[in-house]
């Protein structure tokens, strides 16, 4: 079988991977999700016995199609970029002996231990067991529904939700919830959306004219967000809205519900303010910090919370480091990055962390700062009751690794059809974390080759990582007859508050300028990289600097393909443009590409889903049309149905082999 076959078929190897790591209060239970092979698209629901060391299979949807998905639920996949069927998350009580879930849009309950399953009797997205295990709370049609209890709180609007998070908050914040349960199952806090303000946008089907266009609502930068509250409801329907200064402070950011009270993080439109309020059963709000910073103050996931003996778990940008902070004080030392707090278990804050951008690893703090893990890679992890599942990405295996206590976690994933040759670098003044791969076989001096940009390169996202499957896609190109490099710059993240603030203003000069310099410093340091022959290519964020990269500097870019580009800094979403660009339309400017169409002077691939409700397909159609009114040659590829995250096997596939073609006729012929 072919990479690219390969690739496609196994959801770029996602599929036979364990994920969703839950662990019991007592530590010696693990539920985890996981299909049954390579090519498996469906995940069952399974269970780790830490002590034993065993695993069993507690639901399995079979080979069930899956259905037609609710509106709540599409919205949901595409902003967790979930590429599998079946059981795609599950929720548990306290004690872990309960989980519910959703297949094909019906809810389900599972007794963990017997296995036993039960039909809940009704159709919603997001199902919630209370701690106690005795109600579910879940979303259907806008409300907000509990099963054992009888309550739904309806939509009081045309466009008002309840229990769901509105767009900006699930993409660009990375909050996917919009209900949480107090810990003793007594009160709901539901967020309510009301999306009146917000532009409507249109995701049309060109090749089926007859369907009518998916109608969302989209807050591009400089315009209306939605009204989002937070409430308290109990189970006898009562209400109390949770107040803050809600015209100071809109975006309401992180919640956690702890055994000492109930804190939300909120955030001012700027972003440069953030407050951590503990609320009251009367809804009466005190805050109990406040952050700000002049470019922006970063969200950090897993933050707020509290430990057992109460004190209070954030984040602190201090100079060029984001350290941990239990109670008053800062614990870990300048240097280490904290990336993202992963649980609190008891007194015990673990962490992930980092003093090398191309590693992450897991940190325990209990008063005393343990690191967990070693080997260079990505590690990440969860736990509770003293069992931490640790789980690992590293340079000298495939795969993933997964550890709860003395046992591993199996995975049965694909092995790879080939294997990444991967040299990692720090380039030029800045040590650019770089990787740099050559054809299987190569001979270093044996030949001149065209170079190939394969970066990401934007904010929240790291391409140059210890971790050898990040560069399956990046060596089959180079199995081609290319030097592939991969670069993060100034930006991109774990390399502390002051890296990642140079954009602030400018998403693209820094960035392209890194690109280019870490190009001219691997070659002056491995001279068969043939700098009269360099293309670029990329997705998102990615795709923009490709884009950028042939429209300005010409002189160093020969060709490149440019995936789902945001080529129109008005035309993405104010929670993340805004963080960068603020309101300035000067700053607009500089990150914009349209106005560079003319400039056009080498080869150029725009490919994009026309059904993509991140970077809409205008992003594309946009600088085609200002390119052919320039008169400049181009390529444009529209991907018929497909998203922002491509799933469809053949469109996977056979997308990597019509770049191939396209580079090739632009770089070797």
């Amino acid at each position: 079988m072919t990479f690219p076959r390969q690739y496609a078929r196994t959801a770029r190897f996602r599929h036979g991977t364990p994920r969703d790591f839950t662990v019991s209060p007592d530590g010696r239970r693990v539920v985890f999700l996981r299909s049954l092979g390579a090519e498996d698209p469906v995940n069952r629901l399974w269970t780790f016995d830490v002590d034993a060391g065993e695993e069993r299979l507690v639901v399995d949807p079979g080979a069930l199609p899956d259905a037609e998905p609710s509106e709540a639920e599409r919205a949901h996949r595409e902003r967790t970029r979930e590429y599998s069927g079946g059981i795609t998350a599950y929720a548990t009580d306290a004690a872990v002996t309960k989980a519910v879930y959703t297949l094909n849009g019906r809810l389900y309950l599972v007794e963990l231990d017997s296995g036993a399953v039960k039909d809940l009797g009704c159709e919603g997205s997001d199902p919630r067991l209370d701690p106690t295990g005795t109600r579910v709370a879940y979303v259907a049609d806008g409300a907000l529904r509990v099963v054992g209890g009888g309550l739904s709180v309806d939509p009081d609007g045309p466009e008002v939700t309840w229990g769901l998070p509105e767009h900006v908050a699930a993409e660009s914040m990375y909050r996917h919830r919009g209900h949480w349960w107090s810990p003793d199952g007594a009160v709901l806090l539901a967020a309510r959306v009301d999306n009146t303000p917000v532009e409507r946008w249109h995701v049309a089907d060109p090749a089926n004219p007859a369907s009518p266009p998916r109608v969302m609502a989209y807050p591009r930068a400089g315009t209306p967000n939605a009204d989002v509250s937070l409430w308290l409801v109990s189970m006898d329907g009562g209400r109390i809205e949770v107040r803050w200064d809600r015209a100071a402070f809109e975006y309401v950011a992180r919640v956690a519900w702890t055994a000492h009270d109930l804190l939300v993080q909120v955030q001012s439109r700027d972003q440069r303010t953030t407050r951590i309020l503990s609320v009251a059963p009367t809804g009466e709000t005190t805050a109990v910090h406040e952050d700000t910073d002049t470019a922006w103050v970063e969200l950090v996931a897993g933050v707020p919370a509290r430990t057992a003996g109460g004190a209070l778990v954030r984040t602190a940008d201090v100079g060029d480091t984001r350290h941990l902070v239990v109670g008053d004080a800062p614990v870990t030392p300048r240097g280490l990055q904290v990336v993202a707090v992963l649980g609190v278990d008891g007194d015990t804050v673990l962490f992930q962390a980092t003093d090398e951008p191309t590693e992450r690893h897991l940190y325990a703090y209990d008063g005393t700062l343990t690191r967990l893990t070693t080997e260079p890679g990505v590690h990440t992890g969860v736990r509770a009751g003293g069992t931490t599942v640790v789980v690992s990405r590293t340079l000298d295996r495939h795969g993933v690794r997964v550890r709860a206590g003395e046992h591993e976690i199996a995975s049965v994933a694909a092995t790879p059809a080939l294997r990444p040759r991967v040299t990692l670098l720090r380039l030029g003044e800045r040590e650019l974390r770089s990787a740099l791969l050559f054809p299987k076989g190569h001979v270093e001096g044996s030949a001149r080759l065209p170079v190939l940009l394969d970066p990401y390169g934007g904010p929240h996202g790291s391409r140059a990582t210890a971790v050898l499957d990040d560069y399956l896609v990046s060596q089959w190109f180079a199995d081609q007859g290319y030097a592939v490099l991969v670069t993060d710059g100034r930006g991109t993240p774990a390399r502390g508050p002051v890296w990642e603030r140079t954009i602030k203003g400018d998403k693209l000069s820094h960035a392209l300028e890194d690109q280019i310099d870490a190009l001219r410093a691997a070659a002056a340091a491995h001279p068969d990289l043939d700098l009269g022959r360099v293309g670029i290519r990329g997705w998102s964020f990615g795709g923009y600097l490709a884009a950028a990269a042939v429209l300005r500097h010409p002189e160093v870019f020969h060709a490149a393909v440019a995936g789902a580009p945001v080529t129109d800094a008005r035309l993405y979403d104010t929670h993340w443009q805004e963080r960068y660009l603020d309101q300035d339309a000067a700053a607009y400017d500089r990150s914009t590409l349209i106005g560079d169409a003319p400039k056009l002077s080498r080869p150029l691939l725009l490919v994009h889903g026309l059904a993509d409700d991140n970077v809409f397909a205008a992003h594309t159609l946009r600088l085609s049309s200002a390119l052919l009114e320039a008169g400049r040659p181009h390529a444009v590829l529209p991907l018929s149905g497909v998203s922002h995250m491509t799933p469809q096997e053949a469109v996977a596939e056979n997308l990597l082999l019509f770049q191939l073609d396209f580079l090739d006729r632009s770089l070797k012929d």
